[in-house]
Formats: C-alpha cells, structure tokens, sequence
C-alpha cells in the first residue's frame, strides 16, 4: 500500500473525475480539471530542477491555483512549505532560509516582498506567481502560473511514491519563530487524514477504503474551509474530503456574510473553522441576515478554543446542527473530539472525549488520574520531529511505559467521567504568585460576558505576584464595557486569582490568519500601552 497523499487524491480521480472538486470565489474545478493542472505543474517544476525531497513555498491567500501546487509537489515527491502571508520581509527571510526553499509559488500580490527577497536566494529553482488582478510588476526571474504551466502535459507519469515520504508543516509564530513539524504520509495521513476512525482508533483497511465510501452514494458531501490553506486546519479539511471525493469550498479571505452565502451558494453540508475568533463572527453575521442553512448538518471547530457561549448562540439559531470540537496540535494531529446537539445538553467549552492514543501525564512522564492537571500526550502514528532542531525534537517525545509519546506542552485536567478540558499551551501559562492560570480558561469566561466580543489573555509583570493576569478587550459592536460589572461576573465563572487585575480596551484583538490568538502583539500592545491600562483591585 502506498498511503501516500498524491496516490490518496489520484485515487479519488480515477474514481470520480467530473465530479466537483474545489470551488473558490467565482472559479470552481472538477477532480479531472484538477488532477490535470497539477500534472501540468508537477512538470514544470521538476523541468525547473525542483525533485523528490526539494522545499517549494506556497505563499498566498487561498486559491485553487494554491491547492494545485500542494497537489503538485506531493505528485514529485517534494515538500511543500506553507508562507505566512502576513509575514514582513524579516520573517519571509527568517522562514525563506531556514526552509531551505528551492521553489515559490506566490501571490503576484505579494511581488514586492518577493523581489526584495530573490537575490539573496540563487538556488530558487522555480518562481512562479499566481495572478490575483492586483497587476504588481514581477520580479525578475519570476513567470506567471498559468503561463508557465500552459504547454506542459497533463498526463500522471510520475515515478512510485512511498508513505515514507515527508508532510511537513510549519507551525508557531505567535509566541517565536516557526518551526518545521515533519510527519511521514503515512502518519499523518492515519491522524488528520481519514486513514483512521477518530472515536474507535479503527484503522482503514487500505488506501482505496476512503474514496469506496466517497462514491457510495451519487454525490459526496460538501465541505466548506473558513482558514488559510497556510494552516494546518484548512489543509486537513481539504485533502481529506479531495481523498473522499467530496467537494470542497474555500473562501479567498474570511467574511463572514460572503461564506453563508457561499453556503447558500453550494449547498454546503460541513462548516470548519478555527475557534472563537471565526465562529462568533459568523453566527453573528448569520443571526442579521437570516441566510438559507438549511443544508448545513455539521459545525466542526479545531485548533483553538470554542467557547460555551459561541456553541449555544450556534445551537439557538442552528438547532438541526450537530457540533463537533476537535483539539489537537501540529506536533500531534487529533488529540480529543467533542459533540454536542439541541436538545441533549448544555453547550460545553473544550471539554473532549481523548482520542484512543492520547493520555495526559505529569512531570515525571506518568499518567495523571481524575481531578489532576497535565501535559497532553499522544502515541501511535506520531511526527518525526521538527526540521533542523534535534534540541527541540528530543524535547518533544516522551517514554511512557515503553511507548513514545508526542508531547508538545499542551495542558489539560482530566475530569471525574474520564474527559478531558483543554487548559492551553504552557509557555502561554501565567504564575501568579505561584498559581498557574491558563489562558484560554480565562478567555471563555470574559467571551460569557454580554458586551466582550473577543479577548486575550496574557501575565504581565508585577512586583508582588511575579506576574499578575491581564486581558486586551475587544467589545461588541456598539457596546461599552462596564469593568465592574464585567469583574463581577467573572467572579461567578473563575477563581479569584484568574480574573484579570489590568485590562486593555482595544478595537481589534490581533489574531494569525487563521484566528490563533497573537500573543506576541498582546505583549507587545501591553508594554506600550502600559500606562493606559485599567487597574482593577481585587474585591
């Protein structure tokens, strides 16, 4: 069995080639049109000197043309490396470097930065940039996308692939520098990808079972991506539905009014999206306008915190709606799943059913019991490591009674019933006078509150406690926020030493692309905006 990415989607080609395959924006392709624009680019990047193994960087906001040239470098053999597109010069020359790129795919958007880059790059192999009606000059040494690929054949004569080759994912920026994950096919594939049963464990039988079940009935189901395709979350919605040969919608950028009417538009069945900062905006845009959900049966939110209160507003104005709440990591894949529908009980924030290779264990590498805090841990099919950092990797597994574990520093209590509540990353983790505070703990509570739309949550520095807790306060349109009464409430929802002692109002929470909470711009506004701060005593 070959359980290698580019087979999984050929499969699902050979099986259903005039069927929809990706729609975004105004343009839209089937599984044919698609497999033969990713041949056509598979060809010209190895004519260009790009082979097996070679990193190629896709760096552009979402596109068809993007999701071609992650096809087209798994049909090679090559790696492709996702490019934050928010990143200035100094991060596109930190990530340009340390990935060692041999090829680009980019925005023609983003020319400027690109050109201010290539000269320090001469083993840059191909450039190649994707036209977006922006009409930014090229840089030089640069060809556009569909010219370059307009002459080179469509047909799939590439040599044998192995699961043995590499995914690799670039991840963090938020509190440093990113750093390369590295997952075998395989791997990730039996984690993120559909090649296991995400409550039972239960494996594929093969590398065909996916694509069988995808042509089952006459059409497969419809599945929308709300992130970047420069994030984890977005690829592993996407390559799984292309392996089922379902449909995949992906908007260019994130509107909330533009993706319902996409909903309407396709007749979307599955909404996926990262968390609080994707989700209240988007049920709230729903909530004004009324948009036609009905074919919607499924909300699935992953890689950050949904809160409580974003699941009832979803299940009071969705209620045929089944929500689902994956947790996990780039360094681990799917770590924990939960549901919830109308009618069978309250809306929970990340509390999860742990996944049948995960565990939580203490500082000493053993198992914690009900009640108890610790480091999410997961076995089975696990990442290699990260790109160039034997340090950091080393620093990533663990041995639990003989098994390996990933254990990227994710906290959570294991509850009485055997669940699990995500607690957060523990370089994000506040001491306050000994006491550890959780960030996204924090954050779910002050989100409760009528008049806060979003909010972040960091420890700032102070003489009596080392750090005391303080949150940025971004409120809901129109509103003010009454810090006594908001105080208070808190009260009711977290312990007293939890409640942020300095809070910020500010109009925009910064957040990543994909809606991951910026904590390196929380600090930053923090220092700066130090004597603006509203002290709060505590009660």
């Amino acid at each position: 069995m070959a359980l290698n990415i580019a087979d999984l989607f050929e499969h699902a080609v050979d099986a259903v080639p005039e069927r929809l395959a990706i729609a975004c924006g105004d343009n839209q392709v089937t599984y044919r049109e698609l497999e033969e624009r990713s041949n056509q680019l598979a060809h010209c990047l190895s004519g260009s000197g790009v082979g097996p193994g070679d990193h190629v960087g896709v760096y552009g906001r979402n596109s068809i043309e993007l999701v071609e040239a992650l096809l087209a470098c798994y049909k090679l053999r090559a790696i492709p490396v996702n490019v934050n597109y928010r990143y200035v010069e100094a991060e596109l020359r930190y990530l340009f470097s340390e990935a060692e790129l041999k090829g680009l795919v980019f925005d023609r958007q983003f020319a400027d930065k690109v050109a201010a880059l290539l000269p320090d790059y001469p083993d840059m192999r191909a450039v190649l940039a994707i036209e977006d009606g922006s009409g930014a000059d090229l840089p030089a040494g640069a060809v556009g996308f569909a010219a370059a690929i307009a002459a080179e054949p469509t047909e799939r004569d590439f040599g044998e692939r192995s699961p043995d080759d590499i995914y690799m994912l670039y991840t963090g920026g938020t509190t440093g520098y990113p750093k390369g994950v590295l997952w075998r096919h395989e791997d990730v594939w039996r984690t993120l990808g559909g090649g296991i049963d995400f409550a039972s464990g239960e494996r594929l039988a093969d590398e065909w079972e996916q694509i069988g079940r995808g042509t089952a009935g006459p059409t497969g189901m419809v599945r929308l991506a709300t992130a970047p395709l420069i994030h984890g979350s977005a690829q592993w919605s996407t390559l799984p539905a292309l392996f089922g040969g379902d449909t995949v919608v992906l908007m260019p950028q994130f509107d909330p009014h533009e993706i319902w009417r996409a909903v309407q538009r396709h007749r979307v069945n599955t909404i996926v999206m990262v968390g609080d900062a994707m989700a209240r905006p988007l049920i709230e845009a729903y909530e004004k306008e009324q948009y036609d959900a009905s074919s919607v049966i499924a909300v699935s939110s992953n890689g950050s915190i949904f809160s409580a209160t974003v699941k009832d507003q979803y299940l009071r104005l969705l209620p045929n709606v089944v929500i689902t709440d994956a947790i996990g990591s780039s360094e681990t894949g799917f770590t924990g799943l939960g549901f919830v529908s109308a009618g069978t009980k309250k809306a929970e924030g990340p509390t999860v059913t742990a996944g049948p290779s995960t565990i939580v264990i203490d500082e000493h590498n053993r198992p914690v019991g009900p009640g108890e805090i610790g480091r999410i841990a997961r076995g089975g099919h696990i990442p290699l490591g990260y790109f160039k950092d034997p340090v950091k990797t080393a620093a990533l597994f663990a041995e639990v009674d003989g098994v390996r574990y990933a254990v990227p520093g994710d906290f959570a209590r294991v509850e009485e019933d055997g669940t699990i509540t995500l607690l957060g990353r523990g370089n994000t983790c506040v001491n306050t006078g000994g006491e550890k505070v959780f960030p996204e703990e924090v954050e779910g509570a002050l989100k409760s509150f009528g008049s806060v739309f979003d909010a972040m949550v960091i420890g700032v520095p102070d003489e009596l406690l080392g750090q005391r807790v303080a949150a940025l306060v971004q409120p809901r349109e129109g509103h003010d926020v009454d810090l006594a009464a908001l105080d208070a409430h808190l009260r009711t929802q977290i312990a007293g030493y939890k409640v942020p002692r300095s809070v910020w109002i500010v109009e925009e929470i910064g957040r990543t692309p994909a809606g991951k909470a910026d904590y390196r711009w929380a600090r930053r506004y923090a220092e700066e905006h130090e004597s603006a701060s509203n002290q709060i005593q505590p009660a």
